[in-house]
């Protein structure tokens, strides 16, 4: 039976239906005010189940509250209003819809009660990603939202599979802790990792994100990934082999953003790497770390939109996303470069920034586990932030030498949302108690010791020395790094082909034999008929060796 709390979710679909086909006047309006009615209607949504409907002999739950869900939801909607804000005028109105609709199916994954209805929203929300890429207009825009696309749906499938699996073995759809040695727990943790961007697919945000427009890259850094590790909160908390995924992904992050020439590239890569600390946050599974893991998801969302507005402005303005093409901006976009800059410092984990109170919980539960090894690792990792991140976005592209651009800052309304992100990277830094207090758990940790504070700037201040004197080494040339999406990009076409060529070449073989031989017998007339009959001969004699394969296969694992 149905609550009487509206879901979030269906006012973001709302929205998106009459901004893309209503009156034209009422899409800017409405596309700043749905997101700030949807945040009203997060805080509505108390705790436990709140909305149900029966669908085949079950009952759908599709809206569940906790503090974690509501946590995620309410950043969710703060980031829609920021990217509404930042895409007013510039952006069509069909991608201001399909953008407002994948938050809304963000929103709809946070507070999924069951299996089935965090999969349809999950589906949803790869459905509207696709389309924002797509809005990037050019042909490498739709072939990279192609395989965008492919990736998500492999993804989709092996979440199904393992959701229908666990459905058969425990006869409940309800989003719980899973156990990750059963092949059911499994494939939805595979299909959940695709989401969050853990290698070997990390490549799809590198590869799809910097097509979209100015505008669609800052939705698309806020949403997919940080629903994953909502699902691996509610999932699979305290599960061991994401604290190796996890750091996998923040080493690989900063090895691929130091290479990159791409400025929205190098901001692509950093998402991984980023993601990587909150995977091993859900890994260690304390409290602390849970609390880290989702304090962290909430600041990314804010500085990581805030640095793809920056660099979507200096693309806006200039036409130009290569750092060996740009550079001086400073002196024309003083704004763009201040919120830039802000952005990198909270990325770094500078102090008084959102960075630095939220990625101290994750250090510090694993410190506090005895993790030692993990803690170095993270504690080497921040320094390789602020290398790739923090100093190398901002000092390539507003500074290092005058390219002789002299672009204005973007028009008004990017520029607010800049500042507003801003503000909010500093506000949850200079007053954390105001972060702390939506966490799913009480936080009696305090980031601003004389010890923590003292170590940061040691360590930042080192990376930075660090980054100067290998300057040489760190400028950028017009090349293009290679990534494991190689493989499925230029290696799965060229291996098809060559399959396809195998194939004919059999084909022909195998009909020039059967010919001969009805010639020879005078059986059967040569010609069409003929060829007919080879090419059918053929398809069973395929499809009977792969059934034979499966069975053997399955009498082997039986």
């Amino acid at each position: 039976m149905f609550e009487t709390v509206l879901p979030p979710a269906l006012l973001f679909y709302l929205a998106a239906a009459l901004i893309a086909w209503g009156p034209s006047r009422a899409a800017r309006p409405l596309a700043l005010l749905a997101p700030l009615a949807a945040l009203a209607l997060v805080w509505g949504v108390g705790d436990g189940v709140r909305g149900t409907v029966p669908l085949l002999g079950w009952e759908a739950v599709w809206l569940e509250g906790d503090a974690v869900r509501r946590l995620f939801a309410t950043i969710f909607a703060i980031m829609a209003f920021g990217g509404a804000l930042f895409a007013l005028r510039q952006a069509p109105r069909r991608e201001i819809a399909a953008a407002l609709a994948y938050a809304g199916s963000a929103v709809g994954v946070c507070f999924a009660g069951d299996l089935l209805v965090l999969f349809v929203f999950w589906e949803l929300m790869a459905l509207f990603s696709t389309l924002v890429i797509w809005h990037g207009g050019t042909p490498t825009a739709r072939r990279a939202g192609l395989r965008y696309a492919v990736l998500h749906l492999l993804g989709g499938v092996l979440l199904k599979a393992g959701i229908l699996a666990v459905w058969v073995q425990t006869g409940s759809l309800e989003v719980r802790a899973l156990t990750g040695g059963d092949w059911p727990a499994v494939l939805v943790l595979a299909g959940v990792l695709i989401n969050a961007a853990a290698p070997p697919v990390s490549a799809w945000i590198a590869d799809a994100y910097p097509e979209a427009t100015p505008w669609g890259a800052v939705f698309l850094s806020a949403f997919t990934t940080k629903t994953a590790v909502l699902a691996l909160i509610l999932l699979f908390p305290g599960e061991p082999i994401l604290v190796w995924v996890g750091l996998w992904m923040i080493f690989y992050g900063i090895l691929y953003a130091l290479l990159e020439n791409d400025m929205r590239r190098i901001l692509a890569y950093s998402v991984v790497n980023q993601v990587g600390f909150m995977v091993v946050g859900v890994g260690i599974g304390s409290a602390l770390a849970i609390n880290g893991a989702a304090a962290h998801a909430f600041t990314h969302i804010l500085y990581k939109a805030l640095l793809f507005m920056s660099a979507g402005a200096v693309l806006y303005q200039t036409g130009r996303r290569k750092c060996s093409e740009l550079g001086g901006l400073f002196q024309s976009m003083p704004l763009t470069t201040v919120c830039g800059t802000v952005g990198a410092l909270s990325i770094s984990a500078f102090p008084l920034t959102s960075g630095f109170v939220s990625k101290s919980l994750t250090v510090g539960a694993a410190a506090g586990q005895g993790l030692t090894g993990v803690w170095l690792a993270l504690v080497a990792a921040s320094a390789g932030v602020f290398l790739h991140a923090g100093i190398k976005f901002p000092w390539f592209v507003f500074f290092q030498k005058d390219s002789g651009l002299r672009p204005p800052d973007p028009p008004w309304n990017m520029r607010w949302a800049m500042v507003l992100f801003s503000l909010a990277c500093l506000l949850l830094g200079v007053f954390p108690g105001l972060l702390y207090a939506l966490l799913p758990a009480p936080v009696d940790y305090v980031p601003y010791t004389a010890e923590h504070v003292v170590t940061q700037l040691q360590l930042l201040l080192f990376a930075g020395l660090a980054f100067f004197v290998m300057l040489p080494l760190m400028r950028r040339t017009p090349t293009i790094t290679l990534d494991f999406d190689w493989f499925w990009r230029v290696a799965g076409p060229r291996v098809y082909r060559a399959l396809l060529t195998v194939l004919a070449k059999a084909g022909a073989a195998a009909r020039r034999l059967f010919e001969t031989a009805a010639v020879g017998l005078r059986a059967v007339p040569v010609g069409r008929g003929a060829r007919e009959t080879t090419a059918m001969a053929l398809l069973v004699l395929l499809v009977f060796a792969l059934q034979l394969g499966l069975a053997l296969f399955c009498s082997s694992t039986g």
